[in-house]
């Protein structure tokens, strides 16, 4: 009688190695198709404007600051830097739109030697973030 018993638990147990399997498959799917969005790191205030499109596809922000600091994936930038280091974030994932991200009052030469160095690092679409007016 104790023998039979012992089988019936054997036979109950439930084998969790193909479920597993699959959420592991899940995960590594979801990791390799996931974007990530490189922020320029601080906020600015930027300048309303009443026409407005979205850009779905940016994955790259700069901002400029009133004072002239560019920021780009959290940390300060020069502006001699700014191609190297997109070519750099390219090289890890491929976008076509870079986002300014420029503070209301920063300076016009500042703004275009920015869309320069993305000019050179071999984007053409470049965005200027707004707010909505």
């Amino acid at each position: 009688m104790a023998r039979k018993r012992i089988r019936e638990e054997e036979e109950a147990a439930i084998d969790m190695t193909p479920m597993l399997d699959i959420v592991f498959i899940m995960l590594i799917f979801f990791i390799v198709t996931t974007s990530f969005v490189k922020e320029a790191g601080i906020e600015v205030n930027k300048p309303k404007a009443a026409n407005q499109t979205k850009q779905k596809s940016a994955n790259i922000f700069i901002a400029v600051k009133d004072t002239g600091e560019i920021w780009l994936d959290k940390r300060r930038v020069d502006v001699e830097r700014i191609a190297a280091n997109i070519e750099k974030l390219l090289a890890e994932q491929p976008t076509d739109v870079v986002i300014i991200q420029a503070d209301k009052e920063a300076k016009h030469g500042v703004v275009v030697k920015v869309m320069d160095a993305i000019k050179e690092a071999g984007i053409d679409r470049i965005s200027i973030a707004a707010a909505k007016g």
